[in-house]
């Protein structure tokens, strides 16, 4: 599916599951997320009106979570680590690395929708420094070497849809 088309259908199904249930508001808005790859901006009205809340309430949810997007993203989401101990052991080189790779800036999602390149403060993971995770999976002491590596084997997958 094109992430540029809306399956309404499925939207107005998650949206019905939580209708007029006040405390819904965070988990229909993991659900649409989770289904459909992204909150479509077009879906905060009747997400507001489902619930009964301002359609404000909805927008600054979406917006103050950094796990909600407004915009599709890739099937790879690159998270490339900022942090301290990241920084120190050579964080800037895998993400020129990764850049370059890709032919993506921190914050696009490559024409394809195949990947998102994002960075973070921190993953959690310092004793892998300079680490990045894919998706949900944790790539640490990394080198150029081992970055074009993790790259290609998701470059690979890209038949797999």
């Amino acid at each position: 599916m094109n992430p540029k088309e809306i399956d309404w259908e499925k939207i107005f199904s998650i949206i019905e599951a939580y209708k007029d249930k006040k405390w819904g508001l965070i988990p229909m808005l993991q659900k649409i997320q989770e289904d459909i790859g992204y909150i479509p901006p077009e879906a905060i009205d009747p997400v507001a009106e489902a619930l009964n809340i301002p359609a404000s309430h909805v927008q600054g949810v979406v917006t103050f979570y950094a796990g909600f997007a407004l915009e599709p993203k890739g099937k790879n989401v690159l998270k490339v680590c900022r942090g301290t101990a990241c920084h120190v052991k050579g964080g800037q080189s895998v993400l020129r690395m990764v850049e370059k790779e890709l032919d993506l800036e921190e914050g696009q999602t490559s024409p394809d929708y195949q990947f998102t390149l994002e960075t973070v403060a921190c993953l959690g993971a310092c004793f892998l420094a300079p680490a990045m995770m894919v998706n949900r999976d944790y790539y640490g002491k990394l080198s150029p070497t081992k970055v074009s590596n993790v790259l290609e084997q998701y470059e690979k997958d890209k038949g797999d849809d």
